[in-house]
């Protein structure tokens, strides 16, 4: 279900951005200026992309507050712990395998006792 109204948000918010693209642009950035017939007036406001556009954010702002309180109280645990060990499974811990000695090289002591000592 909630995989569902995802999508449906998707194709919303895709769609009220496609009809806000649409509309023309009036001039005068929030409101200030444009001419008389602008949003605000009857004219303006039952134009059928204004009207789109709200009904459009409307149902995007309710899908989010929608989708956060399914997500919220999903029940699903806070973090992932299907891949945790415990302990009675644990591998014991080894010593790595010591690097392969090259052909032509005398493999060093273990102790480093033929390292010369710098004076």
């Amino acid at each position: 279900m909630f995989a569902f109204l995802l999508v449906i948000h998707a194709i919303i918010a895709a769609t009220l951005v496609t009809v806000i693209l649409m509309q023309r642009s009036e001039g005068g950035g929030l409101g200030m200026g444009g001419s008389p017939s602008g949003l605000m007036s009857a004219r303006g406001a039952a134009d059928f992309l204004s009207r789109a556009t709200a009904v459009l954010a409307t149902a995007f702002v309710g899908f989010s507050i929608l989708l956060a309180v399914m997500a919220a109280t999903r029940g699903a645990p806070a973090i992932d712990t299907s891949l945790a060990r415990t302990p009675a499974t644990q591998a014991p811990i080894t010593q790595p395998a010591p690097a392969p000695v090259p052909s032509g090289a005398a493999p060093a002591p273990a102790d480093n006792s033929a390292v010369p000592l710098a004076r």
